[in-house]
């Protein structure tokens, strides 16, 4: 099928398609794998009959159903926060990465890997198992916090200046980080490494409980900010004069960004790619407009994360790839062939 005639599908059919898409995802992310689940029996544990065999109601409870799960709420907040982020600065290569959340959260993440055994003890007793996840959370959120303030002068956002300071706290924490690397050992050089790559392999339902009501939230008030969007790529002094505070729809989106990436990178490691080519992909299916563009954006970076992680499990099989590897090397190619051919069309 050609770009043109995907564009002229009705709306409803490409939201079809992207609801297919993703329940095709879905089933191939609970029944492949190094233990395969048959579909009948997989039908029949999501209708809540005992299988047969029980050693693939452990896989598909335990494993597989809240790896499933945390992919499809990373991939669609990661998109969304995206599209939130390119309608705000009105670019199409803005991500979340720029106000700073991911390089704060990782910052935080690589102090806890290096130094939870020194440095940082105190904090590793206090927060147990959550300590990296939830230094990650605050890193992040940090971070995006200090380029909001460095941005605002009595009242007023500088949405240039945001974007200025993010560059310039990513460069700070991006030195952190190194220098932090650069004094690991072996073991927690190995950690970092695997974090920092991302991976939907240790995903449990305690992950979710954690993270997922923020990343929920993120999703639930992002569609309320997409007329005010609309407003603001005709230009910030037209969607003020149009009604709208734009000091708040400023604050809104990026403090949804920061609230649902945060969560998101806390709990799987950085994952690039799905906040910048999925919004970029299907504004060219359902056009600029945010009503249509967000729900799509969910849709589609669940669907693609998902896919990704399939593909990263069976890839190198028994062996997994990081799933942040997988989304740059499929993502990488993909959105560099999309600019290609919207250049030479």
């Amino acid at each position: 099928m050609h770009t043109e005639d995907v564009r002229r599908m009705p709306t409803p059919v490409s939201y079809a398609v992207l609801l297919a898409i993703l329940l095709v995802a879905a089933v191939l992310a609970l029944s492949s794998g190094a233990y395969p689940v048959a579909i009948e029996d997989l039908l029949k544990m999501m209708a809540g009959i005992t299988p047969n065999d029980p050693t693939a109601e452990l896989v598909l409870w335990d494993i597989r159903m809240p790896r499933l799960l945390l992919g499809l709420l990373t991939g669609a907040v990661l998109a969304v926060s995206g599209a939130l982020l390119q309608g705000l600065f009105r670019n199409p290569l803005a991500d979340p990465g720029l106000i700073g959340v991911s390089s704060g959260a990782a910052l935080a993440a690589v102090a806890v890997i290096v130094l939870g055994g020194s440095g940082l003890a105190s904090w590793t007793a206090l927060a147990g198992r959550w300590s990296l996840p939830l230094a990650a959370f605050i890193g992040g959120s940090v971070t995006t916090l200090l380029a909001w303030r460095i941005a605002s002068r009595q009242g007023q956002t500088s949405v240039a200046l945001l974007l200025l300071a993010g560059i310039a706290i990513n460069a700070i924490a991006g030195a952190g980080t190194g220098l932090l690397t650069f004094y690991a050992d072996d073991n927690a050089l190995r950690s970092l490494t695997f974090w920092t790559m991302g991976s939907l392999a240790h995903a449990r339902w305690e992950d979710l409980w954690l993270a997922g009501p923020w990343m929920l939230i993120t999703l639930i008030i992002a569609p309320l900010l997409a007329r005010p969007l609309d407003a603001f790529l005709l230009g910030e002094p037209v969607a003020g004069h149009m009604g709208y505070s734009t000091a708040w729809v400023k604050r809104g989106a990026i403090a949804l960004a920061a609230l649902g990436v945060g969560a998101a990178v806390a709990v799987t490691g950085l994952i690039g790619f799905v906040g910048l080519v999925i919004p970029h992909l299907l504004r060219q299916i359902f056009g600029a407009g945010h009503r249509l563009l967000l729900p799509a954006c969910a849709l589609g970076g669940g669907a693609l994360l998902v896919l990704a992680d399939c593909l990263a499990r069976v890839v190198v099989a028994p062996a997994e790839l990081p799933i942040g590897l997988m989304m740059a090397l499929l993502g990488g190619p993909f959105f560099l062939m999309l600019l290609m051919r919207n250049r030479f069309a």
